[in-house]
């Protein structure tokens, strides 16, 4: 770019998704409806986690995490993406679309680690069912869910910094719904050779390394369960960890098709598209996944039903 034409900007436009006023109308309500749900389901299974002893277990402990990040890895992108519908100029500061960067890629990071523990913990409930209560104690619970979040928010760390320093130019139109990493290197006038090496490597190895420990933990599962002598006990073996699997192949099908890629071949049009379904869908998809599916927490709900219904009946 030449100096002549460099502009310093200070705020970046998000496009979001071109259409006519109808179609941006139904869009909103869309993602509205899904992000209301996505927050009532999450907070629903937090509240029972936290109100019902019998879940205060490592499995649902780990679960209780994955809502409440849910709750704010959405939060992070789906305002904007609610904003784009309704007006065709949403603005974010230079430093809030770091800020934004940095939150979205940290919780994503953080949802990989932890996908990847919750499938060791099923892995240890699974396969050595007799140490299960030794091996995943509250305490080494408490650790991984720890170390999960560090981890998760250490992981973009240097690449955001890197981030910080970079010089931004005219155009500032940003062709997405929120700060990801290829639009904002696109907006760049300075080198960024650096940091978007960066930025795949950590991406690539964050996301790779958590799929693979994920997926070698349930070939393990499988394993197991197929020299299980009643078909009977090979079906509710494998029901207890459907419903993680489930998730697992959703979100990590979208990340890896968005993020382990050479940068030069991102496409903005896909790459919006594909991003709806790891923001928006997902984050959904995890309580009604996990409510629908998991009889003890439908157990733990009907509980709290009768008790909430047997107060009402005390005062009336």
């Amino acid at each position: 770019m030449n100096a002549a034409n460099q502009t310093t900007v200070t705020e970046f436009i998000f496009l979001g998704f071109s259409g006519c006023l109808y179609l941006r109308l139904t869009l909103f309500v869309m993602f509205l409806t899904v992000y209301l749900l996505s927050l009532m389901g999450n907070s629903l299974i937090i509240f029972m986690v936290l109100m019902n002893s019998t879940l205060q277990t490592p499995m649902y402990i780990f679960l209780g995490n994955l809502s409440f990040l849910e709750i704010w890895y959405t939060t992070a992108t789906v305002p904007k993406l609610l904003a784009t519908c309704l007006s065709h100029v949403v603005m974010i500061s230079v430093s809030g679309c770091i800020t934004q960067y940095y939150f979205f890629f940290s919780m994503g990071a953080t949802e990989c680690i932890l996908l990847a523990v919750m499938a060791y913990d099923r892995y240890l409930a699974i396969c050595s069912p007799l140490r299960y209560s030794f091996l995943m104690n509250f305490q080494v619970c408490l650790r991984f869910s720890a170390g999960s979040w560090v981890g998760g928010f250490i992981a973009p760390l240097l690449p955001t910094i890197l981030i910080s320093y970079l010089n931004f130019c005219g155009p500032q139109k940003i062709n997405h719904f929120f700060c990801d990493s290829d639009p904002i290197f696109k907006l760049s006038c300075s080198d960024t050779f650096l940091v978007e090496a960066l930025g795949y490597t950590c991406s690539s190895i964050v996301i790779l390394s958590s799929f693979l420990l994920t997926m070698s933990s349930y070939g393990h599962i499988v394993v197991t369960i197929i020299r299980l002598s009643s078909r009977e006990a090979r079906k509710k073996t494998f029901s207890t960890c459907a419903s993680h699997l489930t998730v697992v192949t959703i979100y990590y099908g979208t990340i890896i098709f968005a993020y382990v890629r050479p940068p030069a071949k991102y496409n903005f049009t896909i790459g919006k598209v594909i991003s709806v379904f790891y923001c928006v869908v997902t984050p959904l998809i995890n309580p009604l996944v996990y409510t629908l599916r998991n009889k003890d927490v439908k157990k733990a709900l009907r509980k709290i039903l009768a008790q909430k219904r047997l107060l009402l009946s005390r005062k009336m």
